[in-house]
């Protein structure tokens, strides 16, 4: 045998067993007449010993002239250290060797194989299998498999049934951009790869399979992000004869399962919130509720505490507004300065910041003390509900871009002030999301999740009369600020589905193209159903307390979608090329 026991089981129970254990030398410390050699698998570590003496010479030897990463096989007896390791489960024990075999040498890897390595990203993508050796990089995939696992229990349970769809599929119009597949057996034609199974899992709540999940492969060929890969896993899910109530209770369930299964954490209902609501307080469509600092208006659709006074930025402004930060009155002026700084940056955009002190002994101050009175600015501080020793943080101007650039600062915020622990997890729904949106330099409506997502039925009549109130039975679900699951009730009637396709500017021909094979199938008897998805890479990220899903995929790209380590993607021959019907590169 290669080996009777892992490097991760061996205890003081096992003392005077003789024992075989194989992995990878991970140090050598070599004291002349004693010889110490940690050994490590999977599992984990245990120490061999080697003494001049009491130790064969040739096993010495060997020991001798192994080096970092040499793959081994030892013999001998379980002892009890004299000098134990409380940092390790094996550490009240270790093998005096009595044999030694090398498996396989090793060269010197490019980095150190330890818990804080001294590689840097780059090699440590280059040499991924080195990196996956590493605990830390181990313990975030078994993390993901643990998320797996209890992801197929909790929906097995419910009478899911897990059905593989295609992989090669019809590239559409509408989403990402995809990922495309030349069919040498249909010269000139081409497959897509999937950014979801969604016309797929319909189909099969029209064959009747009515809840069905998939833990499932998605591309998409879009700029990459730290919690973005142009290859990703979703949990893929879908259910028939269900309101939107029941999507909702069954996939808290599902959440609330693995957070108790996977972190020991009983997470308390899910609150709610409608969208119009998200972007009024939080300016953001996945608010992050584990601290408060919500939006408060001085000017909008129902306040104006602010007209009048001279001051032409909040004259001319569609929207002022703010966030008060608590304690923050003793912020100095360089540091406010560097806050507004921070606002001007291009990536938010905000022209300037203007700021309230509602110092500790009572008085207000402000930057814009020479346009308002104390008594007129005593009312912002109220309108804030702000505590004497509060900082008011405010931003003007067109409302949209105002919360979008308000959301950046109070994440920021809530970053400095330490409330943003990612130990802290704060689950929330977000319903009712406008079904469309309208772009301005395509001149006509897209849908904001998909063409399948169905209106609010008490909305549908809105779509002849009034497309930018239509509100989508649609859902998504954060966790921390982030979006981790979205979904929708969709649409199952052939008529409202060509409809919806009207309204994204399909003409009737180009619709039957597309998606033809599913609006037939509408007419077999189609039952009401719904579905959600969750980004199973972020699921894992977020359980693991990181921000990039990179760390929980066993071989991903990086920020450029290149796999360094088989360097990917690559130029193919000319006769792959032509034999798939694509011209050739024209030759320099």
């Amino acid at each position: 045998m290669l080996r009777t026991h892992t490097c991760g089981e061996l205890s003081l129970e096992h003392v005077n067993q003789e024992v075989v254990l194989s992995g990878w030398v991970q140090r050598i410390r070599d004291k002349g007449g004693m010889i110490w050699l940690d050994l490590r698998d999977r599992y984990g570590l245990t120490q061999l010993l080697f003494e001049e003496g009491k130790t064969a010479a040739n096993v010495l030897e060997t020991a001798r002239s192994l080096g970092r990463e040499f793959v081994i096989s030892a013999k001998g007896q379980v002892i009890e250290r004299l000098s134990k390791n409380d940092k390790i489960p094996t550490g009240a024990i270790e093998i005096r060797v009595s044999e030694i075999s090398i498996l396989n040498p090793a060269k010197l890897p490019p980095f150190l194989i330890e818990d804080e390595t001294d590689g840097g990203d780059d090699i440590r993508m280059k040499y991924r299998y080195l990196d996956l050796r590493r605990n830390p990089v181990r313990a975030n995939l078994q993390l993901r498999h643990q998320v797996a696992r209890h992801t197929r229990a909790f929906l097995d349970e419910l009478n899911f049934i897990e059905v593989e769809t295609p992989v090669l599929i019809k590239s559409t119009p509408e989403g990402a951009r995809d990922f495309v597949v030349p069919s040498r057996m249909n010269p000139g034609e081409f497959y897509a790869l999937p950014q979801s199974p969604q016309t797929f899992k319909q189909l099969l709540m029209v064959a009747g399979f009515d809840r069905y999940y998939q833990i499932v492969k998605c591309f998409r060929d879009e700029d990459l992000r730290a919690d973005r890969q142009p290859e990703f896993t979703q949990i893929d899910c879908e259910m028939s004869f269900v309101t939107q109530e029941d999507v909702l209770n069954t996939f808290e369930g599902m959440i609330r399962h693995l957070f108790n299964k996977v972190k020991g954490i009983d997470l308390p209902e899910v609150p709610r919130m409608t969208y119009a609501d998200a972007m009024r307080f939080y300016g953001s469509d996945k608010p992050d509720i584990r601290f408060e600092m919500k939006f408060t208006e001085l000017k909008g659709e129902d306040a104006d505490l602010t007209s009048g006074k001279s001051f032409g930025v909040f004259d001319d402004a569609e929207l002022v507004v703010g966030v008060c930060a608590p304690g923050c009155a003793s912020y100095t002026r360089k540091q406010m300065d560097e806050l507004t700084d921070w606002v001007k940056r291009p990536q938010i955009g905000a022209k300037g910041l203007v700021y309230v002190r509602y110092n500790a002994d009572g008085t207000i101050k402000s930057s814009v003390d020479k346009f308002y009175t104390e008594e007129e600015l005593k009312k912002w501080v109220e309108a804030f509900d702000a505590k004497p020793g509060d900082l008011i943080l405010i931003l003007s101007g067109n409302a949209d871009k105002a919360r979008k650039q308000l959301n950046e600062l109070r994440l920021e915020m809530g970053s400095r002030l330490g409330l943003r622990n990612p130990d802290d997890y704060r689950v929330l729904w977000v319903l009712d999301f406008p079904l469309l949106e309208y772009g301005e330099e395509e001149n006509r409506w897209f849908a904001m999740h998909h063409p399948f997502t169905s209106p609010k039925p008490e909305d549908i009549g809105l779509l002849d009369t009034d497309l930018g109130k239509v509100r989508a039975n649609a859902y998504d679900m954060v966790i921390n600020g982030v979006e981790v699951g979205g979904g929708s009730v969709r649409i199952f009637e052939k008529e409202l589905q060509q409809q919806m396709f009207g309204i994204l500017g399909f003409s009737p021909e180009e619709a039957q193209a597309q998606f033809g094979f599913l609006m037939n199938a509408f007419e077999f008897g189609a039952p009401p159903h719904a579905g959600i998805a969750f980004g199973f890479d972020r699921l894992c990220s977020l359980f693991g307390g990181v921000d990039s899903i990179r760390d929980f995929i066993a071989f991903p790209k990086n920020n450029s979608g290149r796999d360094v380590m088989i360097d990917s993607p690559s130029t193919i021959s000319d006769a792959q090329l032509t034999e798939l019907s694509i011209n050739v590169r024209q030759q320099n």
